[in-house]
Parts: structure tokens; C-alpha cells; sequence
């Protein structure tokens, strides 16, 4: 079985996708960026992840959708939602999704690392 020692991080924008990379390597986390759904599903081996960030609103398609196709892949896969479009409705999807945090953008870089260090412990 594949070591888990990834955060796979799915965002459509590629500045938000370069800064989050940028911070979460800085605080010692090997990640693998993905600018769509389709690659990360493309990637095909999401055993290697022990996390992962998605943005609510992909290009084409929802980040709630995306996490219950996770979901069908690895059920018991640690989601982080985040989101430029904070709502009730979203908040609500992601939480019924099943998700460890909400972030809506722009968010602390201590409030991303938190949830991620929780659930690198939970998959170790």
C-alpha cells in the first residue's frame, strides 16, 4: 500500500494553488497541486494523500461533487473546503460533504496548517 505523505491541493486559481503550495512546503508538507477535478481524479491514486484542500468553486465544477467522487475512492480521506464565495449554503454542502475545516479566502495561514498537522495525526 502507497505511503499517505501527500496533501493534494485542488484550486482553479493558480495564484491561490502557487501560495498555498509555497506555505504548506514551508511548513514541511510535500504536496501535489492540481488545477482542476478531472486531474486530480486523472491523477488516479489518491492513496497517496493523507489530505485534501479543495476549493468549493472549480471551473466547471463543484468542490462539494469532486469530494463525494473522493469519497466513493477513499471514504475515509480528510477534507479542507475552501472558499472565495463564503455562504450558509456553501458552509452547510461542505460540512453535510463531510469536511475537518471551512476556510473561506482569504484565511490565516495558521487557520490552513491547523486542520492539515490534524489530519496528517488522524491518517498516521
Amino acid at each position: 500500500m502507497p505511503t499517505r505523505e501527500f496533501v493534494f491541493v485542488v484550486d482553479d486559481d493558480p495564484s491561490m494553488l502557487t501560495g498555498m503550495k509555497r506555505l504548506l512546503k514551508e511548513h514541511g508538507f510535500s504536496v501535489r497541486p492540481f488545477a482542476s477535478g478531472a486531474a486530480l481524479l486523472g491523477y488516479g491514486d489518491l492513496r497517496r494523500a493523507f489530505c485534501v484542500i479543495l476549493d468549493i468553486n472549480l471551473d466547471g465544477q463543484s468542490g462539494i461533487e469532486l469530494r463525494r467522487d473522493i469519497a466513493n475512492r477513499d471514504g475515509g480521506l480528510p477534507v479542507i473546503f475552501i472558499t472565495g464565495n463564503d455562504s450558509d449554503a456553501n458552509r452547510s454542502a461542505a460540512i453535510e460533504a463531510g469536511c475537518i475545516a471551512y476556510l473561506p479566502k482569504p484565511f490565516s495561514a495558521r487557520s490552513l496548517i491547523e486542520p492539515v498537522e490534524r489530519a496528517r495525526a488522524s491518517m498516521a
